[in-house]
C-alpha cells in the first residue's frame, strides 16, 4: 500500500508502534478487498496474525478500530512542522506542493475511496458514525496540520489571510475540485493520477496568487 518509510512516518504521526501500523494496513486492505462485511475483529486478527485481545487493547471496539484506520490513512498526507523563521517563498511553495500531491494521491487511493463510499452508503442509517469519523479523524485532522503550515507562512510574512481554516478551505478546493466526486462515482482514475504533480503545482500557484504576499 505504501513504502516502509511512509508507513513509519504514518505510525509516528499517530503514536503507533510499527506492529500496530501493520495491523491497520491489514484492516484497510480487508476493507478494500471485502467491503464492510469483511471488517470484523476476527477477520482483522486473522489477517494481521494477532489476537483479538490485542486489537481490543490497542483500538477498543470496532468503532475505535475504524477511527484508528481513518487517522492512520489521513496521516499519509504529509505536512511539514516548520517554524516561520525557517520559511521563505520557495520553501513554503515546496511544502504546499508536497501536501497537495499527497492529498490527491491519498484521496484517489482505493482505501480512501472505499471509506468514503462506505460512509455515503451508511449516511441514512440511524446511529451511523463513520461519516463523523471521516470528518473528524480524516479531513479535519489533515486540515489542522495544513492550517498550522499556513499560519507559519502568515507569521513569516509570506501569506495574508484572516482565518487559517478559511484559507485552508480555499486550498483544499483548488487542489481537489470536482475530480474526487468523479472517482467516487466510478470514473477511471488512471489518467487523472498521471497529472497529480502538475495539478498540485497549479493549485498551489493559484492559492499563492490569492493569498501570497510580495516580500
Amino acid at each position: 500500500m505504501q513504502s516502509v518509510a511512509a508507513t513509519r512516518e504514518a505510525n509516528a504521526g499517530n503514536g503507533l508502534t510499527e506492529r500496530q501500523g501493520v495491523v491497520l494496513e491489514e484492516a484497510l486492505r480487508l476493507l478494500v478487498d471485502g467491503g464492510e462485511k469483511a471488517l470484523t475483529t476476527a477477520g482483522v486478527a486473522r489477517a494481521a496474525n494477532c489476537s483479538k485481545e490485542s486489537l481490543y487493547k490497542w483500538f477498543g471496539d470496532r468503532d475505535g478500530l475504524l477511527s484508528a484506520m481513518i487517522g492512520f490513512q489521513a496521516s499519509k498526507v504529509r505536512t511539514q512542522d516548520v517554524a516561520a523563521s525557517a520559511l521563505d517563498a520557495e520553501s513554503l511553495s515546496r511544502h504546499l506542493v508536497v501536501f497537495a500531491k499527497d492529498l490527491l494521491e491519498v484521496l484517489a487511493g482505493d482505501v480512501s475511496l472505499a471509506l468514503n463510499r462506505l460512509a455515503i452508503g451508511q449516511a441514512s442509517r440511524e446511529g451511523s458514525k463513520l461519516g463523523h469519523m471521516l470528518q473528524e479523524r480524516g479531513r479535519r485532522q489533515i486540515g489542522r496540520r495544513a492550517a498550522a503550515l499556513l499560519e507559519a507562512g502568515r507569521k513569516a510574512g509570506l501569506l495574508a489571510f484572516d482565518d487559517a481554516d478559511e484559507a485552508y478551505g480555499a486550498l483544499y478546493g483548488l487542489v481537489v475540485s470536482d475530480w474526487h466526486l468523479k472517482m467516487l462515482l466510478g470514473e477511471e482514475a488512471g489518467e487523472m493520477k498521471k497529472g497529480f504533480g502538475r495539478k498540485a503545482e497549479q493549485a498551489v500557484s493559484a492559492f499563492l496568487t490569492l493569498y501570497g504576499k510580495t516580500v
